[in-house]
């Protein structure tokens, strides 16, 4: 099979592509002929050697696939040969076969593409648990997202929305926040000219928002704290910008706020049983029509370097994908 290998931690032009042995899928594994591989950003960390988990080198980068199952391990019950599904995971994507553990294999719905399934799970999976299990979003409350123009962010927004609250966005050019306006973005701040605090006072009115949904961190991360009304929440969904904030501890204090953790990866390994639910959640979701992932750009699997540096540089908007097959 062909497959882009991460041989040497660093930038993504270092990584190559060649043809590697076959692999048969073991107890407990599904074995997928992967038609569209989504790009996220911890696929920029763990080629960087700077994700909290790392593969021993070479490895193959990309954790969310779509694609037919190829062949099934022993006592796998979860699909059968031909199927198509949606598989996650640490790394392992970017290949024209990849093999899945039959946990974090989910159904593709019928009416649902490979490149749309391939974007789909990760960034709408992470969103759903930040906002319904650990934010504890309410219909009416006010939500501020942070890098919303990127893939979890217009997730975050779709899902906001469907939840009831109204949604901020916060990015970096007009154009991003069109783009977060057309999924469903309420109102914007251009952190480029606006005062982040001033805005959100302006527009809540001097309240504050009730949940803030921050995958970024760095600078943006203590201010946007600051502007969480009474009771607030503080979601922690990742570190785009490079730097982990250090946050007073007495703001929490004086705001009644919470700092709340959001790990999905790690939450779908605690029970199998919430992980199904949350699953199934997710993919009603999808059937209601009231997300839309955002595909914005395909590469085929020889210019995945050229799709990660994209993302690295923060010139994409929504989501990109691998299509391994093309061609």
């Amino acid at each position: 099979m062909k497959a882009v290998l991460c041989k040497e931690w660093g930038q993504p032009e270092s990584l190559v592509i060649e043809e590697v042995p076959n692999r048969q899928p073991k107890a407990g594994e599904v074995l997928v002929e992967v038609h569209a591989a989504g790009v996220n950003f911890p696929d920029t960390l763990i080629i960087q050697k700077k994700y909290q988990f790392q593969p021993a080198l070479p490895f193959v980068p990309g954790g969310e696939v779509a694609g037919i199952v190829k062949a099934i391990g022993p006592a796998v019950t979860c699909c059968d040969v031909g199927d198509r599904v949606i598989g996650s995971f640490g790394w392992g994507g970017f290949a024209t076969e990849a093999i899945v553990e039959d946990s974090r294999i989910v159904p593709m719905p019928d009416d649902m593409d490979f490149v749309t399934a391939s974007a789909y799970v990760l960034a709408y999976g992470t969103s759903l648990h930040a906002l319904q299990d650990r934010a504890r979003l309410a219909a009416g409350e006010t939500l501020l997202v942070l890098g919303a123009s990127g893939g979890t962010g217009i997730a975050a927004i779709e899902i906001g929305k469907a939840m009831g609250a109204r949604v901020i966005a916060a990015a970096s050019s007009a154009e991003r926040l069109e783009f977060c306006r057309s999924h469903g973005a309420d109102a914007g701040i251009d952190y480029r000219h606006d005062d982040l605090r001033e805005r959100v006072k302006t527009l809540t009115d001097g309240r504050g928002v009730d949940v803030v949904y921050d995958p970024v961190g760095g600078p943006y991360t203590e201010p946007a704290f600051r502007s969480l009304a009474w009771n607030g929440r503080h979601l922690v969904v990742g570190f785009a910008a490079g730097e982990i904030p250090r946050l007073p501890l007495n703001l929490p204090l004086l705001k009644g706020a919470a700092v709340v953790g959001v790990f999905w990866g790690n939450f779908l390994r605690q029970s199998r049983e919430a992980a199904h639910n949350h699953m199934a959640a997710l993919m009603a979701l999808h059937r209601s029509g009231k997300v839309r992932p955002p595909i914005t750009r395909t590469f085929p699997l020889e210019e995945a370097g050229a799709a990660l540096r994209l993302m690295m540089d923060r010139r994409s908007m929504g989501k990109i994908v691998i299509v391994p097959q093309a061609g």
